[in-house]
Parts: C-alpha cells; sequence; structure tokens
C-alpha cells in the first residue's frame, strides 16, 4: 500500500461544503498536513481522535501525535506508516441558507377566520466545534454539504420554527394584516429559541430572518381567503358594501334574464323595486333580495307578495353579514347586528332602510318637523325644542280635521291654518 505524503483539501465549484473527509487513510509520521484558512484538520484513529490541527504546514509524527505511540507503538523518529482518517472543517464562512414553511393553519385575528400561511426567511451557521459537529451530524459520511443540513433537521426545524411563529402571533393578537410590521421582532424571538438546538451540534446561528409571512395561495382554502380578501379591499376602495354588491348582482341577473324574454320594461322595474327601498339612494345599506326559509314551514312568501306570520319561529338573512340565523334571536349569533324585522314579512333590514327590501313595506314613519327651522319634533309637541317656535294647532279650526304640521290649509274644507 502507498504511503501518502502530502494530506490537503482545496474546495473546487460553488457547492457549500461543511466537512470533507480526505479520501486515503495510509499515511506515515512524515506526512505532511497542509490546512488552509478558514479550516480545521482532525485525525481519527481506530475510533477516536489522534489530533487537531489549525491552519497552516504540520508534519505528522509521534511529537504532536504523541497517542501514536500508544496505539501503534511507534518509536520516536523514522518514517513509521499508521493508518487514521482525516476530516477537514470548514469553520469560517457563515452559511446562508434560505427557508420555507408551509400549512401553518391559524385562526386569524384579523379576519375571524381559519387561513392557511406560508413563511419564508434565511438563517446562517458557522461552525464552532468541529469535533462535535463531526461526531454528533457528520458520522460516517465521506463529506458534509449543506443539502446534507436541511435535509437532515429539516422535520425538527420546521416543527420548531412553525409552533414558535404561530405561538408568537396568538399569545400577541397579531393578525395578518399586522403581520408584516412584526417581522423582526418575530425575527429575534425565533432566534433566541434556535440558539440552543444549533450549539449543541457545534454550530453557532450567527442570524436568522423571516422575510414574510403570507396567506398560502397553493391551498384550494388559501386561493379562496386571498380571492375574499382581494373583493373586500376592491369594495373598500369602490365605496360599497358586500351586501350592496350583491343587490346589483341581483338586479343585474333580474334586468337580463327578463330582457331575454322580451320583458325588459318589467325587468327594470323590478330590479328598481329591489333597489328601492335599500335605504334611499344614497342614505341606507343595500341589502340582497332573498325569500326567507321557514322551519318545518309551508307559509312563506309567495311571489305576488303575501305576507308570512311575523310570529312564526323561521330563518331569516342578516342584513349585515347575510347568514342565517332564527327569528327568535334579537341579534345576529355570527356578527351581532340587532335583528330590524319587518312588521310585515319579518325580514331583516338594515337600520336606516325606508322600505323593506323584501315586501316594500314603508318601515319608517314620517317624522313632524317644527315650521320654523325643520327640526324633527317629539310625538305631542306644542313647541320646538331647538328654535323654541310655538307650533300651529293640530286640528281644523273650521270643521276639526287633524292637520299634519307641515300643511298650510285644511284638505278638508280649505281652511287656512
Amino acid at each position: 500500500m502507498a504511503i501518502i505524503d502530502l494530506v490537503r483539501w482545496s474546495p473546487q465549484g460553488n457547492q457549500t461544503i461543511y466537512a470533507y473527509r480526505f479520501p486515503e487513510t495510509n499515511l506515515s509520521t512524515y506526512t505532511q498536513l497542509i490546512v488552509q484558512e478558514s479550516q480545521e484538520a482532525i485525525l481519527f484513529s481506530k475510533g477516536q481522535i489522534v489530533g487537531k490541527f489549525g491552519p497552516g504546514k504540520h508534519t505528522l509524527n509521534t511529537e504532536n501525535l504523541p497517542i501514536l505511540r500508544s496505539l501503534y507503538g511507534l518509536p520516536f523518529g523514522g518514517k513509521n506508516p499508521f493508518t487514521a482518517e482525516v476530516w477537514f472543517v470548514n469553520k469560517l464562512q457563515p452559511y446562508n441558507i434560505d427557508w420555507s414553511i408551509d400549512r401553518m393553519d391559524i385562526h386569524d385575528a384579523d379576519y375571524n377566520t381559519g387561513i392557511p400561511l406560508i413563511a419564508n426567511g434565511r438563517y446562517g451557521l458557522k461552525i464552532t466545534d468541529a469535533e462535535r459537529f463531526l461526531i454528533k451530524i457528520v458520522g460516517t459520511k465521506n463529506s458534509f454539504d449543506q443539502n446534507d443540513l436541511t435535509d437532515q433537521f429539516f422535520g425538527e426545524f420546521s416543527t420548531k420554527t412553525k409552533s414558535t411563529i404561530l405561538q408568537f402571533m396568538i399569545n400577541n393578537r397579531i393578525g395578518l394584516k399586522q403581520i408584516s410590521a412584526h417581522l423582526d421582532n418575530i425575527s429575534e424571538h425565533l432566534k433566541t429559541i434556535m440558539l440552543p438546538f444549533w450549539e449543541n451540534l457545534g454550530l453557532e446561528l450567527t442570524k436568522f430572518y423571516v422575510t414574510s409571512i403570507e396567506v398560502d395561495s397553493t391551498t384550494e382554502v388559501g386561493r379562496r381567503v386571498l380571492d375574499a380578501i382581494s373583493r373586500q379591499s376592491a369594495q373598500s376602495i369602490g365605496g360599497y358594501t358586500w351586501q350592496q354588491e350583491k343587490a346589483f348582482d341581483v338586479a343585474k341577473d333580474a334586468v337580463d334574464g327578463l330582457a331575454n324574454s322580451n320583458s325588459g320594461i318589467m325587468g327594470a322595474v323590478i330590479a328598481t323595486n329591489m333597489m328601492g327601498g335599500l335605504g334611499g339612494a344614497s342614505g341606507g345599506v343595500m341589502q340582497p333580495q332573498y325569500n326567507q326559509p321557514t322551519f318545518g314551514s309551508t307559509n312563506q312568501v309567495q311571489q305576488g307578495g303575501t305576507a308570512q306570520p311575523v310570529n312564526q319561529i323561521r330563518e331569516v338573512y342578516c342584513s349585515n353579514c347575510s347568514k342565517k340565523f332564527p327569528s327568535s334571536h334579537r341579534f345576529c349569533p355570527h356578527c351581532g347586528d340587532p335583528y330590524d324585522a319587518c312588521p310585515k314579512c319579518g325580514t331583516d333590514n338594515d337600520k336606516s332602510a325606508k322600505r323593506c327590501v323584501s315586501c316594500g313595506t314603508q318601515l319608517q314613519s314620517e317624522t313632524s318637523l317644527c315650521t320654523n327651522c325643520n327640526t324633527p319634533l317629539a310625538a305631542g309637541s306644542s313647541f320646538c325644542g331647538n328654535c323654541g317656535k310655538q307650533q300651529a294647532d293640530d286640528k281644523c279650526s273650521r270643521c276639526s280635521t287633524p292637520l299634519a304640521p307641515t300643511i298650510k290649509f285644511c284638505p278638508k274644507c280649505g281652511q287656512k291654518r
């Protein structure tokens, strides 16, 4: 067997290699060992470490490897062969490793629903204890690179990272809308958690960054969430609500459907009625027009507008979130909006609606106004609470016909008020 006179390692290419085992093991006490800057060489023989060498040129002999005398009975001086594995460890370069963790399901604090998240980032590692690194990580491999490291510890790394991020978001009540503002805090917190893990393996965690946490668009749920967020943003910018958008869609479908059956004018009338009474042209919240299903009953609103018994317990659609709830509730159990029932059909209407969205029943009675300043008057008031003006008598002085506060002549006999 040929004796190796020179042992050295010069990394080639762009591949990041943490540790490299010299392929030959037949050495002698005259073998030259060259260790480059940023490297450390460790010799193993018969299952134990026989020597460590830093940067420089070294001659392997019994003076710097005294254990060889006990292992092989080598005398001082001379060229005496022995076998040993030489490992080179790259210690200086801090390594940059990109990471990505998906399937992070959380009940988001902003949107109050379950959202799948994906987190991305980068961390850096540097070998500080070559002996521990080789024994605990490398084992019997001939070399150990970045892919080996990420593959070997991906499970434990991803579990720690995922649980730490989710716990931080839950404990601090951070939702998707604010998450970008907390990436630095999450990064520092994660680095603190991960430091002992890597130190136990002979590595120093030089940096740890979380670069993004966002909705996981690779899942069906994630795509639906992103679509809903996009719609909500468009509605907010456009100045309309989800209910208004649905009302427009229903009205458009009615117009298009009837127009195709040569009833375009009738369709326009129906669409106008559907959108009328939804708070007026600008004041109220528009609502989609739905038939309200009942619990085990056939008493439903007919196409002709027949009223349903209001006191019957049935399902209604919330005017705020459009989710169903029993009409026996005073508030929507989903969003907490008060149940403002139509006195005729029981449909939930927006508080500002003047007419019912289903049957058109007037919901708000006309309020008496002051004849001087037009301030609304309390029922039975003789004087205005705003300007103090005395209000006219409520009956005609000639025929005693009741008069509304806003009229100037009796509608029955024509007597001036």
